[in-house]
């Protein structure tokens, strides 16, 4: 599918799971969207295995309308970017201008923290099952859920069924960036 258009936010933080962000950005690049890489600071962030990331923008510099999707990879670093109110601000943002809004692993931890998971089917880590269901999410143990705009997987390993959710639905989402 070609993307050509479109642009998504993949969000950095330390400690991040390196397949869970590299995997979606090269895959959406390679469809034709315009990929940016936003965290709290304009920095390099370091994943679970020292791989650098570099966040071109600070969440503060953007605005929700900028964006068709974004992307919250897994690993610790969805503990730290879900205490930092611009990111949550531009995750509530896209949800709430019909944008794609796609996490995996850890990664619903900034969805719970963005007040956007209440009555939506959603799946996680494992690890996190009681907070998505504490925050009035109902939990499905898919690789894949799909919910409207909303995309969650568990782990690195169903990011082959993630990405094409993903893509298909960033495909359909009509909304001017």
């Amino acid at each position: 599918m070609d993307l050509k258009g479109k642009r998504v936010a993949v969000l950095a933080e330390d400690l991040y799971e390196d397949l869970e962000l590299w995997y979606p950005y090269y895959r959406l690049v390679e469809a034709g969207a315009e990929v940016h890489l936003i965290g709290p600071e304009a920095k390099t962030y370091r994943s679970k295995h020292g791989y650098p990331a570099t966040a071109t923008e600070a969440a503060v510099q953007t605005r929700p309308e900028e964006f068709n999707a974004v992307v919250v990879p897994g690993g610790y670093a969805p503990d730290r970017l879900r205490r930092f109110p611009p990111v949550l601000d531009l995750v509530r943002g896209v949800y709430r201008r019909g944008g794609v809004v796609a996490a995996i692993c850890h990664g619903p931890w900034v969805l719970i923290s963005a007040g956007i998971l209440q009555g939506k089917r959603a799946t996680c880590f494992y690890a996190i099952k009681d907070d998505l269901v504490n925050a009035g999410a109902t939990y499905v143990d898919e690789p894949v859920v799909v919910d409207g705009p909303l995309i969650t997987s568990r782990t690195p390993a169903d990011l082959p069924a993630f990405l094409p959710a993903l893509i298909q639905a960033l495909a359909r989402e009509t909304q001017p960036a």
